[in-house]
């Protein structure tokens, strides 16, 4: 019989979880006793049919009156951009990138350049354990990991699902919280 050791208690910390784009995904997720708690997620979708300046603004006010809201936050986490389906899509993710960028700057936020970067398949195999996972399964893994009823909704598209997987990410990554029912990266 071998002798397990007990992982050591951390200090309580909050994660602001970011999954960016022009309808942009947001959360705050505070660990406690190695243990995620889901503190608040949102999303917004923004229209087509708007120019891209009131698009940005909108990610802009989005994320700067969350931030006000729910902080403080110990760090600021997003899920990395690999690569658009073309130049209008890389265009659009940055500067939803920037948008959240400025926001964060006024509350003396940023969001950390992660070594390695969270990929999107890498936020889908930590919470899920599978890399090409569905919107809807990478919902029920968030669901899993913060005790969330299974009628939990999240908002069309997910987003704010998504937000929270990338939280959930980087805390499996750094070994801040434990893993549940054998899903690992």
């Amino acid at each position: 019989m071998t002798k397990q050791t007990k992982k050591p208690a951390l200090p309580n910390f909050r994660v602001l979880g970011l999954d960016l784009s022009l309808s942009p995904g947001i959360a705050v997720v505070e660990v406690r006793n190695r243990t995620p708690y889901l503190i608040a997620c949102d999303s917004v979708a923004t229209s087509t049919a708007d120019t891209d300046a009131v698009r940005n603004y909108t990610v802009e006010t989005f994320v700067g009156h969350f931030v006000r809201e729910h902080r403080p936050f110990d760090i600021v986490v997003r899920e990395d951009f690999t690569s658009g389906r073309n130049k209008r899509a890389t265009q659009t993710i940055f500067s939803a990138w920037a948008a959240a960028d400025r926001a964060l700057a006024a509350y003396g936020y940023y969001a950390e350049d992660l070594k390695p970067a969270l990929a999107p398949t890498s936020v889908k195999k930590y919470v899920t354990g599978n890399g090409k996972a569905e919107k809807s399964e990478v919902a029920e893994g968030v669901r899993r990991y913060l005790r969330l009823d299974p009628a939990y909704k999240f908002r069309t598209g997910y987003d704010d699902s998504d937000a929270l997987a990338v939280c959930l990410a980087y805390l499996l990554r750094e070994n801040l919280i434990d893993e549940i029912g054998g899903v690992a990266a």
